[in-house]
């Protein structure tokens, strides 16, 4: 296959919904083997890939765990034989002020966002470096640029992100490896929405008024006035992970309509 990920092997966390699912999905007609890596629907994402005439595996990943990411990045090696690309996006929300947080909740948030982030590098790292390649994105947010009031704990562990990316980028850089992060304004995946229902008392329910309301008002912060969509985020996630961008390292790339110069 034709591609930009031409016979590239591409893992993918948080596959099984929102960016990760577009990401697999655009990867794979990008000509790319694929990963899909989640705790849930991995198997359906990689079910369709295959029917639509790609390639794809779905391994069911925790990535809180080192067992699991580990075994994560040996499925891809047993299924591919090498790993070309990661995109570390698997994350969860995470509501709440520095003052009222709960620290179960601190703890549970920083360790899917970040710690997880970490872990998936970790597992696939020495592959990339003995093969003298790889190129590793990241999902950080723009609330990890902006400071926005209501979401502590995750613009804590988005922040974290960029950070362990840069630091990444120019420990792996010699062997040939490349390491950057997207920082996605708000994109409206069924988790976003949910989560927006939630801050204002919808209930956790998309179709609460209340809700809409809230994402009216959100959409009028951006200076493009609306939402990003999957496609315009994952694209970026695209570009970094392929030759396009082969001198790029231990860069963030906002994507967010203008959100975070505003």
């Amino acid at each position: 296959m034709v591609g930009r990920l031409a016979d590239e092997v591409a893992v993918v966390t948080g596959a099984g919904s929102g960016i990760g699912r577009r990401a697999a999905e655009r990867f794979a007609a990008e000509g790319a083997l694929v990963v899909c890596a989640d705790l849930r629907g991995a198997d359906e994402v990689a079910g369709a890939i295959n029917a639509d005439g790609g390639r794809a595996v779905a391994v069911a990943t925790d990535v809180t765990s080192i067992a699991a990411t580990e075994g994560m990045a040996a499925a891809a090696l047993d299924a591919f034989g090498r790993i070309d690309v990661l995109f570390a996006n698997a994350g969860i929300p995470g509501i709440g002020s520095t003052a009222g947080t709960d620290p179960a909740d601190w703890d549970r948030v920083i360790s899917v966002n970040l710690t997880g982030v970490w872990l998936s590098m970790r597992a696939v790292i020495p592959t990339m470096v003995a093969q003298g390649s790889g190129s590793i994105v990241a999902t950080a947010s723009t609330a990890a640029i902006k400071g926005i009031r209501g979401i502590a704990p995750y613009a804590a562990s988005k922040a974290g992100v960029i950070g362990l990316c840069r630091a990444t980028a120019v420990e792996v850089g010699p062997s040939g490896v490349r390491v950057n992060a997207i920082a996605p304004g708000t994109t409206p995946t069924p988790l976003v929405t949910e989560t927006f229902a939630s801050m204002v008392g919808g209930g956790g329910r998309a179709d609460d008024e209340r809700t809409a309301r809230a994402l009216e008002r959100e959409q009028q912060r951006y200076p493009m006035r609306r939402f990003g969509s999957l496609d315009e985020v994952v694209a970026v996630a695209l570009f970094l992970a392929s030759d396009e961008s082969s001198w790029v390292t231990g860069a963030t790339y906002t994507v967010d309509g203008g959100l975070g110069a505003a």
